[in-house]
Protein backbone atom coordinates (compact mmCIF):
# COMPACT_ATOMS: atom_id res chain seq x y z
CA UNK A 1 0.00 0.00 0.00
CA UNK A 2 3.00 2.29 -0.41
CA UNK A 3 5.98 3.35 1.67
CA UNK A 4 4.11 6.32 3.10
CA UNK A 5 1.43 4.00 4.48
CA UNK A 6 4.06 1.69 5.98
CA UNK A 7 5.90 4.64 7.51
CA UNK A 8 2.68 6.06 8.92
CA UNK A 9 1.54 2.72 10.31
CA UNK A 10 4.89 2.00 12.00
CA UNK A 11 4.97 5.46 13.52
CA UNK A 12 1.37 5.10 14.65
CA UNK A 13 2.05 1.82 16.44
CA UNK A 14 5.05 3.32 18.19
CA UNK A 15 3.16 6.41 19.31
CA UNK A 16 0.15 4.59 20.64
CA UNK A 17 2.04 1.83 22.43
CA UNK A 18 1.45 3.68 25.69
CA UNK A 19 -2.09 3.01 26.84
CA UNK A 20 -2.14 6.10 29.05
CA UNK A 21 -2.36 8.20 25.89
CA UNK A 22 -5.30 6.29 24.49
CA UNK A 23 -7.58 5.74 27.44
CA UNK A 24 -8.40 9.41 28.23
CA UNK A 25 -9.56 9.92 24.65
CA UNK A 26 -11.68 6.77 24.64
CA UNK A 27 -13.11 7.59 28.03
CA UNK A 28 -14.10 11.06 26.86
CA UNK A 29 -15.82 9.64 23.78
CA UNK A 30 -17.80 7.19 25.92
CA UNK A 31 -18.87 9.88 28.38
CA UNK A 32 -20.00 12.18 25.57
CA UNK A 33 -21.98 9.40 23.91
CA UNK A 34 -23.66 8.31 27.15
CA UNK A 35 -24.50 11.87 28.12
CA UNK A 36 -26.13 12.57 24.76
CA UNK A 37 -27.98 9.32 24.13
CA UNK A 38 -28.26 7.49 27.44
CA UNK A 39 -26.24 4.71 29.10
CA UNK A 40 -27.70 1.74 27.21
CA UNK A 41 -25.57 0.76 24.17
CA UNK A 42 -28.48 -1.28 22.79
CA UNK A 43 -30.45 1.91 22.15
CA UNK A 44 -27.51 4.32 21.76
CA UNK A 45 -25.60 3.63 18.55
CA UNK A 46 -23.04 6.32 19.30
CA UNK A 47 -22.24 4.65 22.63
CA UNK A 48 -21.94 1.26 20.92
CA UNK A 49 -19.29 2.71 18.62
CA UNK A 50 -17.41 4.26 21.53
CA UNK A 51 -17.42 1.00 23.48
CA UNK A 52 -16.23 -0.85 20.39
CA UNK A 53 -13.33 1.60 20.13
CA UNK A 54 -12.55 0.95 23.80
CA UNK A 55 -12.45 -2.79 23.22
CA UNK A 56 -10.12 -2.30 20.26
CA UNK A 57 -7.80 -0.34 22.57
CA UNK A 58 -7.97 -3.10 25.23
CA UNK A 59 -9.52 -0.69 27.69
CA UNK A 60 -10.62 -2.50 30.90
CA UNK A 61 -14.37 -2.92 31.39
CA UNK A 62 -14.21 -1.05 34.71
CA UNK A 63 -12.88 2.00 32.89
CA UNK A 64 -15.71 1.77 30.37
CA UNK A 65 -18.33 1.47 33.11
CA UNK A 66 -16.84 4.42 35.01
CA UNK A 67 -16.88 6.58 31.88
CA UNK A 68 -20.58 5.82 31.39
CA UNK A 69 -21.35 6.59 35.05
CA UNK A 70 -19.56 9.94 34.81
CA UNK A 71 -22.06 11.03 32.17
CA UNK A 72 -24.87 10.82 34.73
CA UNK A 73 -22.97 12.77 37.39
CA UNK A 74 -24.02 16.28 38.34
CA UNK A 75 -20.48 17.54 37.85
CA UNK A 76 -19.94 15.91 34.46
CA UNK A 77 -17.98 18.11 32.08
CA UNK A 78 -19.79 19.59 29.10
CA UNK A 79 -17.91 18.72 25.91
CA UNK A 80 -18.30 20.31 22.50
CA UNK A 81 -17.32 18.43 19.35
CA UNK A 82 -15.53 20.62 16.82
CA UNK A 83 -13.51 20.17 13.63
CA UNK A 84 -10.42 22.05 12.51
CA UNK A 85 -8.88 21.98 9.06
CA UNK A 86 -5.45 23.00 7.94
CA UNK A 87 -2.51 22.67 5.60
CA UNK A 88 0.64 21.23 7.09
CA UNK A 89 4.24 20.99 5.91
CA UNK A 90 4.71 20.17 2.22
CA UNK A 91 1.06 21.00 1.57
CA UNK A 92 -0.37 17.97 3.39
CA UNK A 93 -4.10 18.41 4.08
CA UNK A 94 -5.12 17.74 7.67
CA UNK A 95 -8.60 17.30 9.16
CA UNK A 96 -8.75 17.31 12.97
CA UNK A 97 -11.73 16.15 15.05
CA UNK A 98 -11.85 17.30 18.67
CA UNK A 99 -13.99 17.01 21.79
CA UNK A 100 -13.33 19.81 24.25
CA UNK A 101 -14.65 21.55 27.33
CA UNK A 102 -12.85 24.75 26.30
CA UNK A 103 -12.93 25.64 22.60
CA UNK A 104 -10.77 28.73 23.15
CA UNK A 105 -7.96 26.57 24.54
CA UNK A 106 -8.34 23.92 21.86
CA UNK A 107 -8.30 26.22 18.83
CA UNK A 108 -5.29 28.07 20.25
CA UNK A 109 -3.41 24.81 20.75
CA UNK A 110 -4.29 23.37 17.35
CA UNK A 111 -3.35 26.62 15.63
CA UNK A 112 0.02 26.65 17.42
CA UNK A 113 0.79 23.08 16.29
CA UNK A 114 0.26 24.05 12.66
CA UNK A 115 2.23 27.29 13.00
CA UNK A 116 5.20 25.60 14.70
CA UNK A 117 5.52 23.04 11.90
CA UNK A 118 5.21 25.44 8.99
CA UNK A 119 1.48 25.04 8.40
CA UNK A 120 -1.69 26.99 9.07
CA UNK A 121 -5.39 26.55 9.74
CA UNK A 122 -7.86 27.17 6.92
CA UNK A 123 -11.53 28.23 7.15
CA UNK A 124 -13.89 25.49 8.34
CA UNK A 125 -15.38 23.64 5.39
CA UNK A 126 -12.45 24.29 3.07
CA UNK A 127 -11.28 20.66 3.11
CA UNK A 128 -14.58 18.87 3.75
CA UNK A 129 -14.93 17.89 0.09
CA UNK A 130 -11.39 16.46 0.06
CA UNK A 131 -12.43 13.57 2.33
CA UNK A 132 -15.13 10.89 2.05
CA UNK A 133 -16.84 9.87 5.28
CA UNK A 134 -16.68 6.08 5.39
CA UNK A 135 -17.44 3.12 7.60
CA UNK A 136 -14.22 1.13 8.00
CA UNK A 137 -14.30 -2.44 9.31
CA UNK A 138 -10.99 -4.13 10.09
CA UNK A 139 -10.68 -7.90 10.36
CA UNK A 140 -8.14 -10.69 10.06
CA UNK A 141 -8.69 -12.71 6.87
CA UNK A 142 -9.78 -16.31 7.50
CA UNK A 143 -7.58 -18.67 5.50
CA UNK A 144 -10.47 -20.08 3.45
CA UNK A 145 -12.14 -16.75 2.69
CA UNK A 146 -12.31 -15.69 -0.98
CA UNK A 147 -12.34 -11.91 -0.71
CA UNK A 148 -13.81 -11.28 -4.17
CA UNK A 149 -16.74 -13.57 -3.45
CA UNK A 150 -17.08 -12.10 0.03
CA UNK A 151 -17.26 -8.58 -1.43
CA UNK A 152 -20.13 -9.62 -3.71
CA UNK A 153 -21.99 -11.20 -0.79
CA UNK A 154 -21.54 -8.05 1.32
CA UNK A 155 -22.80 -5.57 -1.28
CA UNK A 156 -26.33 -5.86 0.12
CA UNK A 157 -24.96 -4.87 3.51
CA UNK A 158 -23.30 -1.72 2.19
CA UNK A 159 -19.71 -2.86 1.57
CA UNK A 160 -18.34 -1.14 -1.52
CA UNK A 161 -14.61 -1.97 -1.51
CA UNK A 162 -11.74 -3.45 0.48
CA UNK A 163 -7.97 -3.24 0.89
CA UNK A 164 -5.51 -5.80 2.23
CA UNK A 165 -2.41 -5.11 4.33
CA UNK A 166 -0.66 -8.45 4.88
CA UNK A 167 -3.37 -10.54 6.59
CA UNK A 168 -5.48 -7.59 7.73
CA UNK A 169 -8.46 -6.59 5.60
CA UNK A 170 -10.09 -3.15 5.61
CA UNK A 171 -13.68 -3.21 4.35
CA UNK A 172 -15.27 0.10 3.36
CA UNK A 173 -18.88 1.23 3.19
CA UNK A 174 -20.97 4.37 3.33
CA UNK A 175 -20.98 6.46 6.50
CA UNK A 176 -24.70 5.68 6.89
CA UNK A 177 -24.25 1.90 6.58
CA UNK A 178 -22.23 1.31 9.74
CA UNK A 179 -24.87 -0.72 11.56
CA UNK A 180 -25.90 -2.68 8.47
CA UNK A 181 -22.33 -3.53 7.54
CA UNK A 182 -21.47 -4.65 11.08
CA UNK A 183 -24.59 -6.85 11.07
CA UNK A 184 -23.45 -8.43 7.79
CA UNK A 185 -20.13 -9.45 9.31
CA UNK A 186 -21.94 -10.94 12.28
CA UNK A 187 -24.26 -12.96 10.04
CA UNK A 188 -21.32 -14.21 7.97
CA UNK A 189 -19.46 -15.30 11.10
CA UNK A 190 -16.51 -12.96 10.52
CA UNK A 191 -14.90 -11.63 13.70
CA UNK A 192 -14.33 -7.87 13.55
CA UNK A 193 -11.09 -6.51 15.02
CA UNK A 194 -12.20 -2.89 14.81
CA UNK A 195 -14.98 -0.84 13.26
CA UNK A 196 -15.29 2.94 13.17
CA UNK A 197 -15.97 5.97 11.00
CA UNK A 198 -13.06 7.43 9.03
CA UNK A 199 -12.42 10.30 6.65
CA UNK A 200 -10.77 8.89 3.54
CA UNK A 201 -8.91 11.32 1.23
CA UNK A 202 -10.50 11.60 -2.22
CA UNK A 203 -7.10 12.32 -3.79
CA UNK A 204 -4.43 10.55 -1.70
CA UNK A 205 -0.83 11.69 -2.10
CA UNK A 206 2.48 9.97 -1.42
CA UNK A 207 5.27 11.92 0.22
CA UNK A 208 8.98 11.19 0.43
CA UNK A 209 10.52 9.81 3.60
CA UNK A 210 12.14 13.19 4.23
CA UNK A 211 8.80 14.97 3.88
CA UNK A 212 7.15 12.41 6.14
CA UNK A 213 9.51 13.34 8.96
CA UNK A 214 8.16 16.90 8.90
CA UNK A 215 4.56 15.77 8.53
CA UNK A 216 4.88 13.35 11.44
CA UNK A 217 6.03 16.18 13.70
CA UNK A 218 2.70 17.94 13.17
CA UNK A 219 0.64 14.76 13.58
CA UNK A 220 2.53 13.88 16.77
CA UNK A 221 1.76 17.29 18.28
CA UNK A 222 -1.93 16.99 17.40
CA UNK A 223 -2.33 13.45 18.69
CA UNK A 224 -0.57 14.30 21.96
CA UNK A 225 -3.41 16.73 22.73
CA UNK A 226 -6.15 15.18 24.89
CA UNK A 227 -8.79 17.28 23.12
CA UNK A 228 -7.95 15.72 19.74
CA UNK A 229 -10.02 12.63 18.99
CA UNK A 230 -8.89 11.86 15.43
CA UNK A 231 -6.47 13.20 12.81
CA UNK A 232 -6.91 12.57 9.08
CA UNK A 233 -4.59 13.54 6.25
CA UNK A 234 -4.38 13.26 2.48
CA UNK A 235 -1.58 10.69 2.84
CA UNK A 236 -2.00 7.60 0.73
CA UNK A 237 -3.13 4.85 3.07
CA UNK A 238 -4.43 7.49 5.48
CA UNK A 239 -5.63 5.93 8.74
CA UNK A 240 -6.32 7.94 11.85
CA UNK A 241 -3.92 6.73 14.53
CA UNK A 242 -6.75 6.48 16.98
CA UNK A 243 -10.32 7.29 16.11
CA UNK A 244 -12.79 8.00 18.87
CA UNK A 245 -14.79 10.50 16.86
CA UNK A 246 -18.00 8.70 16.07
CA UNK A 247 -20.79 11.17 15.52
CA UNK A 248 -20.24 13.27 12.46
Amino acid sequence: MGRAFEYRRAAKEKRWATMSRIFPKVSRAITIAAKEGGPDPETNSKLRLAIQAAKAANMPKDNVDNAIKRAAGKDADEFTEVNYEGKGPHGVLVFVECATDNTTRTVANVKSYFNKTGGSLVPTGSLEFMFDRKTVVEFEKPEALDLDEFELEMIDYGMDSYEVDENTVYAYGSYTDFGTLAKGFEEKGINISKANLQRIPTTPIEFTDEQMVDIEKLIDKLEDDDDVQAVYTCLRGNVSSFNTSITR
